[in-house]
């Protein structure tokens, strides 16, 4: 789907560029795109006067064809402009508008602020005068509106290229989603989000964002083994594992089985215990998916238990202490594998391979390029990576999910979803858009216990 691809700026520029080669002009594009954001202006202005600060590229002409359109319905618009138009879209906007601007920010006040100054495409920090022109008329309007992108985030990062940048209550992306709209700091500054349609096609390469997966109910045929056979490994620190197991039972597998060293009393009753050497218990040739590391422990004996699990060939989910043990030399080629490093295990797992690169999403890239496994890169932006360059963008999540435990809960829900046979980067995605889910659905100040338990409920949304 079109409306769920992320671009670079780079990106977005060459779909804009398809338009104009199949005979869009520059101008008609800027009224579909500007006509779009203003009908959105004009619902939350609700007749309010709207000040519109205007840049000199094709952003500020977005901004006068929004005023244009705002003066028509009926509301009373000021405009002001900094610099002249440089572009010749920009400048016939200006004509159009027809009205009067002002160069400086005086006075102006109002119920409603748009922000047009510099969308997408911005790599260098807004100079101070125009900085602090942003941040006066910001702080003296109730409502603030930036119009693609605010004015001083960087386009294919979302940093914060100037200080004390306004916070936004809407945020109108034009044509497709940018990098930054789905990335911190700068999403954090956004509000609310809205994608303008203006006709942009599929763009190979694009990332995605995660939406809501689809998982039907099991077939009518359905039993156990057929729903998938999950094999979680525990460790030395046994609750992490039983977290995970608790929310894979949830994510739709048909038999999550614990392969223990020993029985634990605390084990659930639908929780089957599988004290077996672990190679043997590996073994079984219904198991369909394996997860490795909650509570697994650092040791050597932990380490053969990871050995163990690798060298069992099935579709495998490593986490927290096993992404700490993997080496290079460890893995299989071939083997579906799906990696859930925090930021911390991501960084050492970079070490391990060899990799050198800044940042959470260039990081998961880059080691999934170079190890072959599929990289789920967890934080509060998290993102898929696989081998193959595709790259998937969580939308934001409860910022309650930042509390121990919670990382076995999402392992938990993909390991349950490669047993039931998603490939590792839809078992990823859907992993998190679940677990997010859960968490909404969970509210606040949650424990591990009570995110798991939602998850059956994140589930049956899907269906």
């Amino acid at each position: 789907m079109t409306s769920a691809q992320v671009l670079t700026a780079a990106q977005m520029r060459a779909a804009e560029q398809a338009l104009f080669d199949a005979g869009v002009s520059v101008s008609a594009l800027m009224e579909i795109a500007a006509g779009g954001a203003a009908e959105w202006v004009r619902r939350v202005a609700a007749g309010r006067a709207v000040t519109v600060l205007c840049g000199p590229g094709n952003n500020g002409g977005d901004g006068y064809v929004i005023a244009r359109l705002l003066r028509e319905a009926g509301n009373a618009v000021s405009v002001i402009a900094p610099l002249d138009s440089t572009t010749d879209a920009a400048r016939e906007a200006r004509a159009r508008w027809n009205g009067p601007v002002a160069t400086a920010g005086g006075g102006a006040a109002g119920d409603v602020f748009v922000d047009c100054l510099f969308g997408s495409g911005l790599s260098r920090p807004l100079v101070p005068e125009h900085a602090l022109m942003l941040r006066d008329l910001a702080a003296r309007h109730r409502y603030r509106v930036a119009v693609d992108l605010p004015s001083g985030i960087a386009t294919d990062s979302g940093a914060l290229l100037n200080d004390r940048l306004p916070a936004y209550d809407l945020t109108l992306a034009l044509g497709a989603w940018k990098l930054a709209h789905w990335s911190l700091p700068g999403r954090a500054l956004m509000g609310q989000m809205r994608c303008v349609p203006i006709g942009i096609g599929a763009v190979e390469g694009a990332a995605q964002l995660v939406e809501r997966p689809s998982i039907p109910a099991p077939a009518r045929d359905s039993h156990k083994y057929r729903r998938g056979l999950l094999g979680i490994v525990a460790g030395a620190m046994p609750g992490a594992s039983l977290l995970a197991a608790s929310a894979a039972q949830g994510a739709g597998a048909g038999y999550v089985r614990l392969l223990a060293e020993a029985a634990d009393p605390r084990t659930p009753p639908d929780v089957v215990s599988d004290t077996a050497p672990l190679e043997q218990a590996l073994a079984d040739p219904r198991m369909a998916a394996v997860l490795v590391g909650p509570g697994l422990g650092r040791d050597a004996a932990a380490a053969m238990r990871l050995t163990a699990a690798l060298a069992a060939s099935r579709a495998l989910v490593v986490d927290a202490d096993a992404l700490m043990l993997l080496g290079p030399a460890m893995l299989r080629q071939g083997q579906p594998l799906l990696a859930t490093p925090h930021d911390g295990e991501l960084a050492a797992l970079c070490r391990s391979f060899g990799v050198i690169a800044e940042g959470r999403r260039a990081r998961a890239l880059a080691l999934a390029r170079t190890s072959g496994m599929m990289v789920l890169a967890k934080g509060p932006d998290s993102c898929v990576a696989s081998p193959d360059g595709r790259l998937a963008l969580a939308p934001p999540a409860s910022s309650w999910l930042s509390v121990a435990g919670t990382g076995d809960v999402l392992a938990g829900i993909a390991a349950s979803r490669m047993a039931t046979g998603d490939d590792p980067f839809t078992a990823a995605c859907a992993a998190l858009w679940l677990h997010g889910e859960a968490a909404r659905r969970a509210g606040a100040a949650f424990s591990p216990t009570q995110l798991a338990q939602r998850v059956p409920e994140a589930l049956a949304a899907c269906g």
